[in-house]
């Protein structure tokens, strides 16, 4: 089994300790915004550790979907290069955790969807797409 490695920004690490720690009875809102989050667990690219990081819930269906944002910054987050490596990820909502494997969504119809579905989930996303000049990634999280 391979070693959890804790985030290092120390907001990030809070909010994931207490939502595993709780079981997911606490800490469903994000600490920064008091929105809903889920944790994503997923496998380090280069370490191969287990990676935890919590993200605005955005449920399409029996789906997530996860936004690569990173409050509109120059570069992508971290934990997108290790979802393009290792696609198989748990996500836990609240006391829930589910078995799910990722894509990152490609086709242009599909990724309007669920950025539409995001920015109505959280608003916020349209400022951070219009402060960089990446395109943020988008990814689906569905069911085994």
């Amino acid at each position: 089994m391979s070693e959890y490695i804790p985030p290092t920004i120390g907001w990030v690490r809070k909010q994931v300790e207490l939502y595993e720690s709780s079981g997911g009875t606490q800490g469903s809102t994000l600490l920064e915004t008091g929105m809903p989050c889920i944790i994503v667990t997923h496998t380090g690219n280069k370490t191969g550790g287990i990676r935890k990081i919590p993200l605005m819930r955005v449920k399409v269906g029996d789906s997530y979907v996860l936004i690569g944002s990173m409050g509109g910054q120059p570069k992508n987050p971290s934990w997108v290069y290790n979802l393009r490596e290792n696609t198989q990820v748990e996500i836990r909502d609240k006391t829930e955790v589910t078995a799910m494997t990722v894509r990152e969504v490609s086709d242009e119809a599909e990724r309007q969807t669920l950025w539409s579905a995001s920015a109505d989930a959280y608003p916020p996303y349209n400022d951070y797409q219009s402060k960089t000049t990446r395109k943020i990634p988008v990814f689906i999280a569905e069911p085994c």
